[in-house]
């Protein structure tokens, strides 16, 4: 068992999310107790409200050829008391690679299973924290990338083959997925008025409680004419890395390279997944309306959009907008040290959702659907 200081403001925030503070030396001793691994060098990893850490491990004869990177996941302890969801997330990785996507492998530990609980004494009380060893992944994030409006395409299009792949998942526990009340499923919009108080009065505000309201009446009582799938939830540019190589004619390509984090899996529809890959595509993109018809084209290119689905898109991509905005906000409010990682988001997301607001969803569909079009006559714009 091992023992975790706590801060004096740590009753506050544990009544939260409860992001684990273990220190790289207590990760290591859990790389080497749990997975068997003897570490070199460990390095913590940005994280919103787990604990990830980049692990090197020194080869041993009898593992050559095995590699040497990997990232420790520690759930934060409120995931952490649903062991379920995070047993078919990571059988859910596996079965993605094993269909050719490029994410992680998941390492066993000693004792044979895909991850291990470890109770940490915080002197007053137990609590138990979920870790899993997966194995590192090449490439940059697409946040650091300038990104064109093919690679926009290409991600639109991996966004649709997996959700489209995971129809083929089967597992016992898969039904742990339906997480109605979950805060990042896009069902639980309405949610966020219990959040409101982290933004304060002002125009922010408004536009969040407008948003709010709009989804309880156009977007909510449509659910039923939604196709039912399972979503990663979290396709964000952070969490997809490429990688570059040259073709033949000495043409850069740009390729995906990893898809990580499935901490936010859910059942959803298929027009959440494109909602959210746009939005996440859109904060790091100079001009962020036309992002959207190129993400679109891609993911339609797989899985075309019903007339309600589509009817919903602006207002499903303004509500994860507002997801994001609410909750970094409030997760910033219990835990300030973690602001800068926190408010990603938030440095363009504000003015991103004015701007559709200011532009009115028939002006950006027009922009949207237009370029969805233009692909599929052959002369993409």
């Amino acid at each position: 068992m091992l023992t975790e200081a706590m801060s004096s403001g740590e009753d506050s925030r544990s009544r939260a999310l409860a992001k684990p503070a273990f220190t790289e030396a207590q990760a290591s001793a859990l790389v080497e107790s749990v997975f068997g691994f003897r570490v070199s060098k460990v390095q913590p990893l940005p994280s919103y409200d787990d604990q990830n850490f980049h692990v090197c491990v020194s080869r041993s004869q009898d593992a050559a050829d095995g590699p040497a990177e990997y990232v420790l996941k520690i759930s934060n302890a409120e995931a952490s008391k649903h062991p379920d969801v995070i047993d078919v997330q990571s059988q859910i990785i596996e079965f993605l690679r094993a269909a050719g996507f490029p994410t992680a492998s998941v390492c066993r530990t000693k004792a044979g299973g895909l991850s291990s609980v470890v109770a940490v004494d915080r002197g007053s009380s137990i609590r138990s924290y979920v870790v899993r060893l997966l194995t590192y992944l090449p490439g940059r994030p697409v946040a650091e990338l300038p990104v064109s409006s093919q690679l926009l395409y290409n991600i639109g299009r991996l966004a649709a083959r997996l959700d489209k792949t995971l129809e083929e998942f089967r597992h016992p526990g898969v039904r742990s997925l339906r997480r109605e009340d979950f805060i990042w499923n896009l069902k639980s919009v309405p949610l966020l008025e219990r959040y409101l108080d982290a933004l304060g009065p002002g125009q922010n505000r408004a536009i969040i409680e407008q948003v709010i309201e709009l989804f309880k009446q156009d977007v909510r009582t449509k659910f039923s004419e939604f196709r039912e799938c399972i979503n990663h939830g979290d396709l964000n540019d952070h969490n997809i890395l490429i990688q570059s190589s040259k073709t033949a004619s000495g043409d850069t390509v740009d390729q995906v390279s990893g898809i990580l984090d499935f901490d936010d899996m859910s059942y959803g529809y298929y027009v959440f997944e494109v909602a959210i890959t746009i939005m996440y595509m859109m904060i790091e993109s100079k001009d962020p309306i036309p992002v959207g018809g190129h993400v679109l084209a891609g993911f339609e290119s797989v899985i075309p959009l019903t007339a309600a689905e589509r009817g919903s898109l602006f207002l499903l991509v303004c509500s994860r907008f507002c997801q994001s905005l609410v909750m970094a906000a409030h997760a910033c409010r219990l835990n300030p040290e973690n602001r800068d990682y926190l408010m990603v988001t938030a440095k363009t997301g504000w003015r991103h959702l004015q701007q559709l607001f200011e532009m009115g969803q028939a002006a950006v569909e027009e922009i949207w659907f237009g370029t969805a079009k233009s692909y599929a006559s052959g002369v993409a714009v």
